[in-house]
This record gives C-alpha cells, sequence and structure tokens, in this order.
C-alpha cells in the first residue's frame, strides 16, 4: 500500500426522514405563516424520523448505500467516524452500533461531536488517520441527526429548521494527488451559549426530573447564528483554499452546511461566486444538522454535479462556534442510493 497515495471519497449514500411536513401543517401549532417560513429560511417542508426510529437506522442505512456505490464490503472497513449529537445512547457510541450492524470486525470507532461542523471535521480526522497510518484501507464517515427528538413543536426559532437525515462517505486510497488537499478550522467561542441543547449533560443531568425539564430542548439564537457564519465560514474557506495553493475563483464547486438557504447565498455571494457553483437542499429537506453537508454532497454526486478532476470545497458551521473547511479535488465517486 503506497502510503504517499491520495485519501478519496470512493461512494457516498444517505437516507431522510419518511415523514414529510410541509410548512403548512407545521404553522397549525404556530403563530407565523408558510410564507413567513419560506422568506426567512427558504425552507419549504422537512423530512422527520418516525417516533420507533433512531440514529442508528438512519446511519447504518446511509452507510450500506455508500458502501454499495463504493463497491467496498463491511470486511474491508477499518474506521468508523460518526459526526453526532444525536446518537442513541450518551454511551457506548454510535459508531460501535453501525460497526455491529454493518458486521465490521476490528478497527477502530468513535464518535466525533461538533455539532453542524461534524461532518467536515469528521472527514479531515478519517483522512488525516488514514495518511498517518499506511495499513488503513478504507474508512466509513458518516454525519447523522434526529434533530426533532430535541426540538420544542411551539418554538417557531427552531422548529421551522429542523429535520432528521443521514449521510455516508467511505474514504480509500487512490493516486497521490487526488481526493482531499487541505483543511482549515477555526473556533470564536465568544456566543458559546447561543445555540445549545443542555438537557442529557452533567450540568443538566436526566435524572433527577419527571417530565420535560428546563434545557431538554434545542434553544437557537437565530442572529448570533447568522453574525458568526457571515464573519467566519467565508475566511475558513479562504484559509483552506490558501493551504491548498488554490485561488477561491477556481473552486469548481461548494458544498456548505445546509442551514438556511438565505445564508448559503449570502456568503456564496461574499466570496465573490453565485449558487450556480454549488448545490443546495435546506429548501426541500430542512436543517439535518451534522448529515446536512453527507445528505447535499450524496445528492450532487447522485445528479452528476461533481466532474472527476474538480475542485470542491465542503464548509460548515457548528455550535459553539467552530468552522470547518476542505479542499478536494475530486476523483469519481459514486452515489449508492437513498431513501
Amino acid at each position: 500500500m503506497n502510503a504517499g497515495s491520495g485519501v478519496c471519497i470512493l461512494g457516498v449514500g444517505h437516507r431522510i426522514g419518511g415523514v414529510a411536513e410541509e410548512n403548512a401543517e407545521l404553522c397549525r401549532g404556530l403563530d407565523v405563516t408558510p410564507e413567513w417560513i419560506v422568506e426567512k429560511t427558504g425552507i419549504k417542508r422537512r423530512y422527520l424520523a418516525a417516533p420507533d426510529e433512531n440514529a442508528s437506522d438512519y446511519a447504518v442505512a446511509a452507510a450500506r448505500r455508500a458502501l454499495d456505490g463504493a463497491g467496498i464490503g463491511a470486511g474491508e472497513i477499518d474506521l468508523i467516524v460518526c459526526c453526532t449529537f444525536s446518537a442513541d445512547y450518551t454511551f457506548p457510541p454510535l459508531s460501535a452500533k453501525v460497526h455491529k450492524e454493518l458486521g465490521v470486525k476490528g478497527g477502530q470507532i468513535f464518535d466525533l461531536q461538533a455539532n453542524c461542523a461534524g461532518f467536515v471535521s469528521g472527514l479531515t480526522a478519517a483522512s488525516d488517520r488514514m495518511a498517518a497510518d499506511p495499513s488503513l484501507r478504507n474508512a466509513l464517515v458518516i454525519g447523522v441527526e434526529l434533530n426533532s427528538r430535541y426540538i420544542d413543536r411551539t418554538n417557531a426559532d427552531s422548529v421551522i429548521y429542523h429535520s432528521d437525515g443521514a449521510g455516508a462517505v467511505v474514504l480509500g486510497r487512490r493516486e497521490a494527488g487526488e481526493g482531499i488537499v487541505a483543511s482549515a478550522f477555526h473556533t470564536d467561542s465568544s456566543n458559546y451559549e447561543a445555540v445549545r441543547v443542555r438537557g442529557g449533560g452533567s450540568s443538566f443531568p436526566v435524572m433527577g426530573h419527571v417530565g420535560p425539564a428546563d434545557g431538554d430542548t434545542m434553544e437557537l439564537n437565530g442572529i448570533a447564528t447568522w453574525k458568526q457564519a457571515i464573519t467566519h465560514l467565508p475566511a475558513t474557506v479562504k484559509a483552506a483554499c490558501r493551504k491548498a495553493d488554490v485561488e477561491l475563483a477556481d473552486v469548481d464547486f461548494f458544498i456548505f452546511h445546509q442551514a438556511n438557504y438565505n445564508l448559503i447565498d449570502y456568503i456564496v455571494r461574499k466570496m465573490g461566486a453565485d449558487l450556480s457553483r454549488t448545490y443546495t437542499n435546506v429548501q426541500e429537506i430542512g436543517n439535518t444538522g451534522a448529515a446536512s453537508v453527507a445528505i447535499a454532497l450524496s445528492e450532487a454526486v447522485e445528479r452528476d454535479l461533481i466532474r472527476p478532476g474538480a475542485t470542491v470545497v465542503l464548509a460548515a458551521v457548528g455550535a459553539g462556534f467552530n468552522f470547518g473547511a476542505s479542499v478536494w479535488r475530486w476523483a469519481p465517486a459514486r452515489a449508492g442510493g437513498h431513501a
């Protein structure tokens, strides 16, 4: 095995929630209109998990499709990284459940929690492990979120955005110069409390109360999120491009965290590009958190929107706030389907 080989995305797959929720249905319990939601976010509908489904169901389904697309068997996976804040349990890690359900033997697992920047962070972490250890053959990186489990259905600040889903990629080795080129990260923790779920943490334990408790559902400051994103995400993308020795104007395709259509449009234009150089699905499926970049990437590959040899940037912002971007020299990847 060539230690100098490129670490590439070989296959992609995704799964979105099976319960469609149109804005008109959502607004029956809110003091807002469907038109207001579209004007504010661009989102027309979201997809939610059924009550008897869990994060591992979605993670495993997306992973199987990515493996199918890559033509890789579970026995050839040496590393599994699950990026999520909504795993089935506090512990063991979700990656262990995926390992078990897929029938993977041995190898390494871990969960990574960087909120909506998790998948971009997880891709870099897995790629770095493969670059450092040539004995690792292939890695499975999954972004999965069941946001609906943490949403107050009467709170328009959060419920209008969030949905459920998973996306996965298989990383493998190709020729040197293909695959991931560089990554950049940035953290501004000055608005640490702006987006949070406190319940279940050591400061807000699940023991000791009956029924809903303060902090059990997502709290979201949209203005703080917007300001953080427009300030730091373009700068983080530019930093990754500098590391990769790539001019921003030479990036062929962007995939951003699908938080808000208006936000993506603003950021793309701030960087001197336009929406023809990116793909968005937030209008149709909502914000799937750590899964959003993975699902958007899977759909873009499925639609044959990324040509071999293209320079591709993946970028996301997560609560805290943390920012990640990676630059890829795109090698052919295949979609394994979706549900």
